[in-house]
């Protein structure tokens, strides 16, 4: 299927199941998982991963937790986005990196080395995660060069690894 590695799969504390869904909670102001499903910690070959119910939900990231494309889909989060015009959409779902010029409109609560997820104009459905290099205003006045970093988008091997 996909060329993601998992190892060291295991399944976590209710205690520790609170710690990244409170993470979860903080940045994007929505309840994910809960101790009544079943979350496993896992090790990817770029970071961590949480499989909820046997999907992968959500990664770990320097000590951060952010829901993956498919976690975004399915908890509907309002917070942390950043929207593109319909003509960046292809390079984004390619894995591209976020320009300024394709942005038109972003949460004004992001600050630089935040997580972010990126949604189109048209049906505002994630795309892609990655991380602002920029703050919600910057991102939304425009401008030139790079401002998110991508680390995950749809049809990467993060999402592959979860079709079924």
């Amino acid at each position: 299927m996909a060329d993601i590695m998992i190892r060291k799969r295991k399944r976590l504390r209710t205690k520790d199941v609170k710690v990244y869904s409170d993470s979860v909670e903080e940045q994007l102001g929505i309840r994910t998982f809960t101790s009544d499903d079943a979350v496993d910690l896992a090790e990817s070959s770029e970071f961590n991963v949480i499989y909820v119910n046997g999907e992968i939900l959500a990664i770990v990231h320097e000590g951060r937790t952010f829901l993956t494309v498919r976690g975004l889909l399915k908890y509907k989060p309002q917070k942390k986005f950043v929207t593109v015009d319909m003509g960046a959409v292809p390079y984004v779902t390619n894995g591209a990196d976020i320009m300024a010029p394709g942005i038109v409109d972003a949460d004004t609560e992001i600050k630089a080395n935040d997580m972010v997820w990126i949604r189109d104009i048209k049906n505002l459905v994630p795309l892609a995660i990655g991380i602002s290099l920029v703050s919600g205003d910057e991102l939304k006045k425009g401008g030139k060069g790079k401002v998110i970093r991508t680390m995950h988008n749809v049809g990467d091997k993060l999402w592959k690894s979860d079709e079924k």
